[in-house]
């Protein structure tokens, strides 16, 4: 696969452009807007941003789980839209928010009741501890409603859809974000709630992107304006493919963001000016990565609406084509970071300690980017849309358990590493899931026509 040759076909650029643009312009208003959030949340110092972002980190593991359901259904949806299967899409659709629905629901029921407990998982700080739990208590109010506008999205995503959750999105984040500067410190007349003022604010922002997201589903009769009883029209067969497809893709992304979280409980136990640099160095962080969620998800369409027509030959193709732009696309959001992330966390009112773990942090991730951004296009965008979910599942869980967690274990709490020594040895984990992804991409073992009928 020559690079003239990929950036040759036009074809191929106009869709991916379609699909990734879209999706990547809505991840970079939203963590731009999450940027701006915790600057807001940072000016009422630093335990405040530590406190919400370990309060942030239990919804990052529901994120997570949701993300498994939402994702593993998009495997389905995109085959299915490729073989012009419309009613199996919204039986998809269904299974989605009833299983998306009942995970956040039970998240929000432990957060609810055990709200102190989970923060003083991540932390020793009675502040620390007091704020986190107060904002945990308010913002799973959000859960079950992110659940059901997350399964409407990503099933628009699958189909092509991209423009409306992009907008939709944008409405809601800007509204949080407006809301949070008001309540917060209690501009124009609104009353000064603190980190509290911040929970409730995304708490009425998730409300209305709700509610616009099912008004204009069914307002403009899109595909997925499925009724309830088609939604839950669902066979035993059915249910039982689905899971099996979507099972380890939920256990996976469960698993994962559970050995993330044992990351944070080694970072939160390093000290407070850790967290607060991590919580920093993750929000620029993401802004980085929002290229590269877009493209992981337009290939994941693109290449799943062509196992669904039957080209496999196609979808191989596509593969390869990904692959090669991984890398070139991660090089040059590598130097960005690296040579700009100084001027960026100059805008933080941090301690001169917090400042240069942030940025030393940055340069880690900068340096690893290339690994992280070809298994993360491998594993969403490539295995996942062929069905190969159990290869995710053991490719990302040991990556993780076996490598990752021991390793930051001995360097942050046994040999007492710098906190940019202990992300280096986190990120060994992206260099041997490496070794393992090409192979599997070239073997062609990925490739699993979900729609064929027997």
């Amino acid at each position: 696969m020559s690079l003239t040759s990929l950036f040759n076909d036009k074809k191929f650029l106009k869709t991916l452009f379609k699909l990734a643009l879209p999706i990547a312009l809505q991840n970079l208003i939203l963590s731009s807007l999450n940027l701006v959030d915790t600057i807001i949340i940072g000016g009422l110092g630093e335990y405040a941003i530590a406190g919400v972002g370990i309060a942030n980190q239990y919804f990052f593991l529901l994120n997570l789980v949701l993300f498994g359901v939402v994702s593993g259904s998009s495997i389905f949806t995109a085959q299915y839209y490729g073989d012009n299967d419309i009613p199996n899409i919204k039986r998809v659709l269904g299974i989605s928010i009833l299983t998306s629905g009942t995970a956040a629901f039970v998240f929000f029921i432990v957060g609810f009741f055990f709200n102190n407990q989970i923060i003083s998982i991540f932390s020793t700080d009675k502040v620390v501890i007091s704020i986190g739990s107060e904002y945990l208590r308010i913002i799973v109010f959000s859960y079950v409603i992110t659940a059901i506008t997350f399964s409407y999205s990503f099933t628009l995503r699958s189909i092509g859809q991209v423009k409306i959750p992009m907008l939709i999105s944008v409405i809601a984040l800007a509204i949080n974000t407006i809301l949070n500067y008001l309540l917060v410190y209690g501009y124009f007349g609104m009353p000064k709630l603190g980190t509290n003022g911040s929970a409730i604010a995304t708490l009425i922002a998730r409300t209305i992107e709700m509610i616009l997201m099912i008004t204009v589903v069914y307002s403009q009769k899109l595909i997925i304006a499925a009724k309830v009883r088609e939604m839950l029209d669902l066979s035993i067969d059915f249910v039982k493919n689905f899971f099996k497809i979507t099972a380890p893709v939920i256990l996976n992304e469960s698993m994962w963001s559970l050995g993330v979280s044992m990351y944070a409980i080694v970072y939160a136990r390093m000290g407070t000016e850790v967290i607060a640099s991590t919580n920093i160095s993750a929000t620029i962080e993401r802004i980085t990565w929002v290229i590269f969620m877009g493209l992981g998800n337009a290939c994941a369409v693109m290449i799943g609406n062509k196992i669904g027509e039957g080209n496999e030959d196609e979808a191989y193709l596509l593969a390869k084509r990904f692959i090669v732009l991984c890398p070139i696309l991660a090089i040059l959001a590598g130097l960005i970071v690296f040579f700009t992330s100084g001027w960026t966390l100059s805008v933080y009112k941090v301690s001169p300690t917090v400042y240069n773990y942030s940025h030393n942090i940055l340069m880690v991730f900068s340096i690893f980017l290339i690994a992280k951004v070809i298994n993360y296009v491998s594993v969403i965008g490539i295995f996942r849309s062929g069905g190969d979910t159990k290869f995710c599942l053991a490719l990302d869980t040991g990556g993780v358990w076996l490598i990752g967690v021991p390793l930051a274990f001995l360097g942050g709490l046994v040999f007492k590493l710098p906190i940019h020594f202990v992300y280096v040895l986190v990120y060994l984990e992206e260099v041997v899931k490496l070794m393992f992804c090409i192979p599997r991409i070239l073997s062609k073992k990925w490739i699993n026509n979900l729609t064929a009928k027997d």
